[in-house]
Order: C-alpha cells, then sequence, then structure tokens
C-alpha cells in the first residue's frame, strides 16, 4: 500500500506507539492503579457528550483532573478497555491525576454537530446557545462536581488538534481550571498554522488530512474502519504535478465528498470564515497559568504556539505564562528521546528533559502545589519564555521574548550573492523564470510532500537550481544569535499579475563539518545548507490579507511579511545564507502567476513569469532579524 500525506494533525494515536512489551507493561500498570468510568455529560442545550474518567483506586487522599478533548477519538471505547498512558507522558499516571478524555462534539460517541476548525463565539443567542469555550466550561462544572476525590482543580493539554480546544479552553475558563498547556496547537488555521501561509494554500498536507479526516453521519459512532486512499506513487511531487489544477482535486478524487477539503478551496483568502476561527484575538482576561508548547522543526503548527503566546503577552495575563520551544517536529517533546532529528544531532536527550523538567513540574505546581514549577530556583519568576537555543544546543531560560538584549538587524542582499549586515552600496537586481510546470521541490528526495522533519532538510538541491536566488555571508568570525521572529523585506516585480515569494534563512555548514558516525545513511555534512526557518507569500496578498491586489507587469512591488520565531545561533566559520524563490512544490500549491481565484484555474490559466529582486540602496531587498548582543 503506498500512501503518503498523513499528518500528524490528524493522529494523537501515533503520539502514544509504543513496543508490545512496553505497551503491555504500561497497561498492566494503569489497570492496576485506575479505575475507567464512561460518562455522557450534558451541556447546557441538552447535548451530551462522551467523556471517560480514569480515577485513582488509592481513595486515600484527593486528585486534580488533567483533561484532553478531542476530535480524534478517545478509544478504546468500553470501561473494560484502557489507554497503556495516560496523561501527557507515563510519569502523570505515576503521580495520580484524575484523567479526562472526551470526544468534542459531534464526534465518534459525542452527540451533536461537528465544526471542523470551530469560530469562538463573541455573541450567545440565550442560555443554551453553545461553542467549545461553554462546552469545556460544563464539563469541568460538572465534573467537579460529580467525581469524588477530586481536589477542587482542572488541568487540560492536548497536541495539535486537541492543542487547539486546550487553548479554546482559556476562553471565559471556569474556575476550577488552574493550568492549561495548548501544545502545537492551531492559532490562526488560515493564516501560519494548517492551511494557509501568507495567502499560499499547504497543498500536501491538507490533501493527505482530509483523505482521512471526514464528516461523522448524523448519530454517534466509534470509530470505523476505512480504506486509506491510494496515491498510487511514492513519489508526492509526481502526484501532485499529475493533479493538476486545484479544480481538478475534488473531481478527479475527492468527488465533493469532504466539505471540510472544499471550504480550504472556497476560502483562498483570509475572510470572515477564517477570521472567525483564529483564536488569537480572543487571548484576553485568561485567568489559568499557561505554557504553550510547540516544536522549531513543526511542519504544521508552528505558529499557533507563538502567535497565541504573543497576543496573551500583549493583552496581559492573570496567572504565569510561558512559552516553551524545543528542536522538535509535530508532537516530537510527548515522545522518544528528542536526541536527534533527521540529519541534525542535538547532542541531548530534549525530549526527555522536557517531559521530566517542564512539562510535569508545570502542572504539579498549579494543580498540587508542589514544586517550584518552571522557576529556576524557588525565589525566582516564572521564565517567559523557555527555549532550546538551535546552532549551539542548549536550553535557555528568558524573562521576556524576544530578549530585552536583542537588537533588529537588516541582513542585505548584494551583488554576486552576497548577504550583508551593512547596506548594499551596488544598486541592482537579479531575476529567474518562474515556471509552474516545473516547480521548486521542498525536498530533492522521493518522497512525501511535507516529510514532518522537512525543515532539517540540506537545501542544496534547491541552491542549484537556475530559478532559486542564494544570498550568503562571508564565514563568520563570531557567533551570530537570531532569536526572535524574522521579517524578509522584498522588492520585487514581476511578468505575472500574481506570483509567490518563498524566503528561505539557511545554516551553512563548513566544509570541514564532520560526518556522524555511524553514518548508515552516507550523509555528508560538510556545506550542509540548514533550512532554519522558510516560509512563503502570495504576492496579491502583499498589501492586506483580506483584499487581493494584482501585480502591475514589470513594476516594482514593496512586499514585508513575517515569519516565526527562530532560537538560533550561527556558529563561528558557518555562513548565513537566504535563498528566493516563487514555488516550494507540492508543499504549497502551484500559483498561476495570473490575478485569479486560483481554485477556480485551469490548466491553461498557468504560466511562465520572469522574476526580479531588486538589490541595494534605501529600498533594496533584505530581511529583519532580532540579534542578541
Amino acid at each position: 500500500m503506498i500512501k503518503f500525506g498523513f499528518s500528524l494533525f490528524a493522529c494523537g494515536a501515533l503520539l502514544f506507539a509504543q513496543p508490545t512489551d512496553q505497551r503491555k507493561q504500561h497497561l498492566d500498570y494503569t489497570r492496576a492503579h485506575y479505575t475507567k468510568y464512561d460518562y455522557r455529560i450534558a451541556m447546557r442545550d441538552g447535548v451530551k457528550l462522551f467523556t471517560s474518567v480514569y480515577v485513582p483506586k488509592d481513595s486515600s487522599q484527593s486528585y486534580p483532573f488533567l483533561m484532553q478533548r478531542t476530535p480524534y477519538s478517545v478509544a478504546p471505547y468500553g470501561i473494560d478497555n484502557y489507554r497503556p498512558v495516560l496523561g501527557p507522558s507515563e510519569l502523570f499516571g505515576k503521580e495520580g491525576f484524575i484523567f479526562v478524555y472526551q470526544d468534542v462534539r459531534g464526534r465518534y460517541l459525542s452527540e451533536g454537530a461537528f465544526i471542523d476548525v470551530p469560530p469562538h463565539k463573541t455573541h450567545f443567542d440565550g442560555p443554551k446557545d453553545t461553542d467549545d469555550s461553554t462546552d469545556t466550561y460544563d464539563t469541568i462544572d460538572w465534573l467537579v462536581k460529580n467525581v469524588p476525590h477530586n481536589n477542587g482543580k482542572v488541568g487540560i493539554w492536548g497536541i495539535s488538534y486537541p492543542g487547539f480546544y486546550a487553548a479554546f479552553s482559556l476562553i471565559d475558563s471556569h474556575p476550577a481550571l488552574k493550568a492549561v498547556s495548548p501544545q502545537a496547537p492551531m492559532g490562526d488555521v488560515g493564516n501560519g498554522d494548517d492551511s494557509f501561509h501568507n495567502g499560499a494554500f499547504y497543498l500536501a498536507a491538507n490533501f493527505g488530512f482530509y483523505t482521512s479526516f471526514k464528516p461523522r453521519g448524523d448519530e454517534p459512532e466509534r470509530p470505523q474502519h476505512s480504506v486509506p486512499f491510494e496515491f498510487g506513487t511514492p513519489d508526492a511531487y509526481d502526484f501532485y504535478l499529475r493533479m493538476g489544477p486545484l479544480s481538478n482535486s475534488n473531481e478527479k478524487y475527492l468527488k465533493n465528498q469532504n466539505p471540510y477539503w472544499t471550504d480550504n478551496l472556497k476560502h483562498a483568502r483570509y475572510d470572515e470564515f477564517w477570521q472567525t476561527r483564529s483564536l488569537v484575538p480572543h487571548m484576553k482576561n485568561v485567568t489559568p497559568a499557561v505554557m504553550f508548547v510547540g516544536g522549531w522543526f513543526d511542519a504544521e503548527d508552528l505558529a499557533g504556539p507563538l502567535k497565541l503566546y504573543h497576543s496573551l503577552e500583549k493583552n496581559g495575563a492573570s496567572a504565569p505564562d510561558t512559552l516553551v520551544m524545543g528542536p522538535w517536529s509535530h508532537g516530537g517533546w510527548s515522545r522518544g528521546s528528542g536526541e536527534k532529528l533527521g540529519n541534525l544531532d542535538f547532542a541531548s536527550k530534549t525530549g526527555e528533559y522536557y517531559r521530566e523538567n517542564i512539562e510535569l513540574p508545570f502542572f504539579l505546581e498549579h494543580l498540587k502545589d508542589k514544586g517550584d514549577g518552571l522557576k529556576a530556583h524557588p525565589d525566582s519568576a516564572t521564565p517567559k519564555a523557555w527555549l532550546f537555543e538551535t546552532g549551539t544546543n542548549q536550553w535557555r531560560r528568558f524573562d521576556s521574548w524576544p530578549a530585552k538584549n536583542s537588537v533588529v538587524r537588516e541582513l542585505h542582499f548584494d551583488a554576486a550573492g552576497k548577504l550583508s549586515m551593512k547596506a548594499a552600496p551596488d544598486i541592482g537586481f537579479d531575476e529567474y523564470v518562474s515556471d509552474p510546470e516545473r516547480p521548486v521541490p521542498v525536498t530533492g528526495e522521493i518522497g512525501d510532500g511535507m516529510p514532518g522533519d522537512y525543515m532539517t532538510y540540506d537545501q542544496r538541491f534547491a541552491s542549484k537550481r537556475p530559478d532559486v536566488l542564494v544570498y550568503q555571508t562571508e564565514p563568520l568570525d563570531h557567533d551570530v544569535t537570531i532569536a526572535g521572529p524574522v521579517t524578509p523585506v522584498l522588492s520585487v516585480s514581476t511578468t505575472g499579475t500574481d506570483s509567490d515569494f518563498v524566503v528561505k534563512l539557511i545554516d551553512v555548514y563548513p566544509t570541514d563539518y564532520p560526518d556522524p558516525d555511524p553514518n548508515p545513511a552516507r550523509v555528508h555534512m560538510g556545506g550542509y545548507q540548514q533550512l532554519v526557518r522558510g516560509e512563503p507569500i502570495r504576492g496579491k496578498y502583499r498589501n492586506s490579507f483580506e483584499k487581493p491586489e494584482p501585480f502591475v507587469p514589470g513594476k516594482r512591488a514593496r512586499i514585508e511579511f513575517g515569519m516565526p520565531d527562530i532560537c538560533h545561533t550561527f556558529r563561528v566559520g558557518h555562513r548565513i545564507m537566504v535563498q528566493v524563490q516563487s514555488s516550494w512544490f507540492p508543499l504549497t500549491d502551484r500559483n498561476p502567476q495570473q490575478f485569479l481565484d486560483i481554485p477556480q484555474a485551469k490548466t491553461a490559466d498557468f504560466q511562465k513569469a520572469t522574476e526580479r529582486v531588486y538589490r541595494g540602496g534605501a529600498d533594496g531587498s533584505g530581511i529583519k532579524v532580532f540579534v542578541l548582543e
């Protein structure tokens, strides 16, 4: 069976995959120490949500609740069928909590209608009107009143879609909710997370996801067996190129049977549909302690924890709030050692460190009044950010983020492919031809259209293409730590009326950098071009994500857009590189390079365009970064 494009956005179950013998050990422990109960908890409108509760058998003390709400099923169902591991890691089951898992409204055994990425209602039509903030509130209210031996405190966590519901719980939260950890949450699906990035559609991830994530029937039901979508080839680049325009996706494959996929095609701009689904504007009056968690190499929801954290910081919080970011792919902190990812070695077991020294202490402090939580020592303040600095491979606490000792610097594009921290004196431009029939691939290998670790991939394959511009510094004579958001500022023109521009910030290793030992994959790390951050923008949204504007062919235009934060040190002897291109396929869909509704484009609409990137002078191209000093 050949398949790809399957997203961890869809599969919480993979986060708990274990060897058979280890799984049995965990299952035996859980059955010996917990009793499982199933409830159907009525919401204020009468709809009942299926909820599994695991209660410690030791009733000599009271316990806090630790809850997860999910659209991916609370399986296994039945009071005699147990999850092997309860909570975020096995450490929590041994510590002792009352664990709660709930199918959200309209999924699996819960009643009601499911809305994909449900919006928050700012106004309710009467006391029985609901959204996911009220469903969370009503669930907590029922739990603290009806489950014996609880201490009246509740924590919520979740990764990816469950992380979105964890973030949703921060809105108008129940007084008993004391600690929340949204992990890889979708903060703004329409701009930055799973669906669109600055107007560019993340094709491979969404198509792969929606081939399996489909509407449930009218009545509650347990998970049904389904046949995986058959792509017919291991080469995602080839599959999506043969698919042709987005308008073919339903006609050829999905047959208009999945309204969630179709919604993405109907809403290609950041309209009301997406605006109301963003949780970022609602991080106000938050009372629980919050720990946002994400991975620097998260292919799906890197932006979510960053956007939500910055929004909460802007609006103020009543309890401590902290951003935690590590060197992980999507959900990678919840499993495995976290010592390596792709070809990168982080020189320590970052996943284990996080689970033992960050995640468990956070919940212990706020739910059990035990320990110092995230503080470095009892008398210190809770850090605003606890981040793993890649490059130097070390954990760092910050009392603000971006750090107070950071300054904004600009890396300027210069002639002959040079990149400089000084304004380029030579005024000119570089150009390339962007051909939608031969788009720049996201990787140089045959495989998935969005590998979960694609951000670690060597970019040398791209730098050799004639439709990719390359700018790089000389080898550095001192370490340069870039810590904070990255902001490309481009001056461009195109012969089309629309074009994408992809900017990639890259760490180029010295030519004598040692290879791994052992090295079964025969990776050559000398000269490795490590992607540190990359992001596209669809040019017609350069001035507004709501109101697209065509380019005037040949006329110079300015594009400035934000890329997710980084915390990375470019070491002595390394180079800083920037690549610019106009396709990134099939990570993003192809732009016809004409001003039109891309989901409705036909094959004949796709045309070549000559792209110019202007450099030098006061309005030349470059990228703004925060540098620690």
